[in-house]
């Protein structure tokens, strides 16, 4: 097979992937880029609806804070709190999915005495982004078809990195300005391919990372080849599903908040920023209790801690993860591109943002290949001089 050939088959590979995966690439991009400042966002708009007057009395605790929420049947079912160490903050309550399957709005609440205060600003518009960028807001959410198609169509998005890369390769490579310079000057298709090849080349690694640390959400099998790559230690035994009963004694006993608030607050020590307590559903015995360390990357350490009892199951430290379960730890930080502060973030949404001109200009160039194709071509005739 000759390089022609090859390149040809790039070529309808590269169009052809392209053209299928545009549309959705672009609807994820957009959705990427709105989410990349979610919580700068949402603090904004409910500055006022969570700030508390501190007071001398402490906090409620969880237990009695809980038991004044439900007392209000309006509210439906508790199913986690996450609670500042900021006195002046207000907890935010997230509720059970009620017999419809609907899914309640969070509800901001006074520490103090219970007090609901509103519902956070934003949360259902984030919500709906969430679930058009992960599932296409198709049926089923995670469980249904949308999570494979948007894993495919980053899948897709890697055979159109690794393809462009190939196709545009110059014969003079170390040439900066074949690599890196759009040619401004050039007007129709040569401008739409110089834009297309020459701002896809400046984003394919942020595109590259982004799809790679994406699949981690869309595929068990990726999910657990990084564990295997990076993670040093043997998978730890599968924790009970979401719901499970367990056949232990502890799954008679009533919800021991205070026990399990107490082992929180000795686990998490002086070092959290917010406790996020997930209170178990169905027949499950164990409350997972998360302790944020950072206000603006995802760095945590995690407990499960027995329901019945208060007794700590299981800890996960972050201080104590080896540097590959620290980058297995921080997926969604490289997705989003936190990773490298704020400049990584505001790249990396500029990248998801553009990811729309490539669908524009990739399909600008496939109609005009398709008219040059078309288009009879001059026949090209050679007048014969006597005598030659």
């Amino acid at each position: 097979m000759t390089t022609s050939h090859i390149t040809t088959a790039l070529l309808q590979i590269h169009s052809i992937v392209g053209l299928a995966a545009a549309l959705i690439l672009s609807v994820m991009g957009v959705t990427g880029a709105i989410m990349s400042f979610e919580d700068e966002i949402q603090a904004g708009l409910n500055g006022a609806l969570a700030h508390v007057v501190a007071r001398d009395a402490a906090p409620l605790a969880p237990a009695e804070l809980i038991a004044r929420l439900q007392a209000d049947p309006a509210l439906g079912k508790v199913a986690a709190l996450s609670l500042s160490r900021d006195p002046t903050s207000a907890v935010r309550v997230r509720f059970a999915r009620s017999e419809d399957g609907g899914h309640p709005a969070s509800v901001l609440v006074d520490p103090y005495d219970g007090r609901v205060l509103g519902t956070p600003l934003g949360e259902s518009f984030f919500a709906t982004i969430r679930r058009l960028h992960r599932w296409l807001l198709l049926p089923g959410d995670g469980k249904g078809a949308g999570r494979q198609i948007t894993g495919a169509t980053v899948l897709g998005l890697i055979v159109l990195l690794i393809s462009g890369l190939v196709l545009r390769w110059p014969r003079r490579a170390s040439s900066a300005a074949l690599w890196l310079k759009p040619q401004w000057r050039l007007s129709g298709r040569g401008l739409h391919r110089s834009l297309h090849s020459v701002i896809g080349t400046w984003l394919l690694p942020i595109y590259l990372v982004i799809a790679l640390s994406g699949l981690s959400y869309s595929y068990v099998w990726y999910k657990d080849g990084l564990t295997w790559l990076l993670s040093p230690k043997p998978p730890a035994a599968p924790k009970p599903a979401r719901g499970e009963r367990d056949a232990s004694p502890a799954s008679q006993q009533p919800l021991a908040l205070d026990l399990i608030w107490a082992t929180a607050l000795r686990e998490a020590g002086d070092r959290y920023i917010t406790l996020d307590l997930m209170l178990p559903a169905g027949g499950a015995t164990a409350v997972r209790v998360r302790s944020w360390l950072d206000e603006t990357h995802d760095i945590r350490d995690e407990f499960r801690i027995d329901a019945g009892t208060g007794r700590l199951i299981a800890a996960e430290r972050y201080a104590d993860k080896s540097t590959g379960e620290r980058v297995l730890a921080r997926v969604f930080d490289i997705h989003r591109g936190s990773m490298l502060g704020w400049p990584g973030r505001i790249l990396f949404m500029l990248a998801a943002a553009t990811m729309p001109l490539f669908a524009v200009t990739g399909l600008l160039l496939y109609l005009s290949r398709r008219r040059l194709r078309r288009t009879p071509q001059p026949v090209q005739t050679v007048q014969l001089v006597p005598g030659e």
